[in-house]
């Protein structure tokens, strides 16, 4: 299973209209050096125009109800799989999910039953149950507020992610969601981040991913975006090593929204020398 972190927040982001001590300083210098491996001919740091959301374990807490339904799916073809081998996934695609797991194409038609046995528990029976993270909808206006374009870029299914937002209580703050079927290949692959940033019509410099799992980190990375992490998708903070900052879930980063990447310091920062 993912390793649960029971360390505190580990962010530095300061405002440079103040003077900021030397551990804010070389972190500062080390979310600088990661952008600008990301987007080497990228200006320096500029102020982000709009944010990628992921939503299983980001603002929602489904991440353990989805292994669920993959463990009950599975078994109903014959597959006998561990819950921690599927828990260890969720935040891929599907199409990964029964290719790592039972070496089944996504075209076999035992994988496609088995992702429709999936879908039609985690919709009908556990779906209900669920419940949005606190300060989701807080966070989001923020953004919104701050004149962010919003989009989702989710590896969940389109008819399942209509219902998780609803459960966010976010789906009308959304200018663009991308979900596994406008992309060929699910996350840790980049085509649904792409994907998202062509919904929104900005590049990948422009903006910054929100997600809690390492292939929300990968698929952002590989496309070229930066990414601030949660913890509450159940991952420490050594699997989520490339996002910029890591904080314990939405409410975290609502809290400390000023002094965060999304925040004051990236409006203040100074014209490169």
């Amino acid at each position: 299973m993912p390793r649960r972190s029971s360390q505190r927040r580990s962010r530095c982001w300061t405002s440079w209209t103040s003077t900021p001590d030397r551990a804010c300083e070389l972190q500062w210098q080390s979310w600088v050096d990661r952008i600008r491996t990301l987007n080497p001919g990228a200006p320096f740091m500029q102020p982000f125009q709009g944010v990628l959301l992921d939503v299983d374990g980001t603002l929602v807490d489904s991440n353990d109800a989805h292994a669920d339904a993959w463990v009950h799916a599975f078994r109903e073809h014959g597959f006998d799989i561990s819950f921690d081998a599927v828990r260890d996934r969720i935040g891929k695609g599907g199409d990964k999910m029964v290719i790592e797991l039972v070496a089944l194409d996504e075209e076999d038609p035992t994988a496609k039953a088995i992702r429709e046995a999936r879908s039609k528990r985690f919709l009908e029976e556990l779906a209900p149950k669920l419940r949005g993270f606190r300060q989701a909808r807080k966070l989001i206006q923020r953004m919104k507020d701050d004149g962010l374009a919003v989009a989702v870029a989710s590896s969940a299914e389109s008819k399942e992610l209509d219902t998780l937002l609803a459960i966010a209580e976010v789906d009308d703050l959304i200018d663009d969601q991308t979900s596994s079927d406008d992309a060929e290949n699910s996350k840790p692959d980049p085509d649904i981040v792409i994907a998202a940033l062509q919904g929104i019509d900005l590049t990948a410099p422009q903006v910054v991913m929100l997600g809690d799992t390492p292939y929300d980190v990968e698929a952002a990375t590989k496309a070229g975006v930066a990414v601030i992490a949660v913890r509450s998708g159940g991952w420490a903070d050594e699997d989520l090593r490339g996002a910029i900052a890591v904080y314990d879930d939405v409410a975290d980063l609502l809290a400390h929204y000023d002094d965060s990447p999304l925040g004051t310091a990236a409006r203040d920062t100074p014209s490169e020398a």
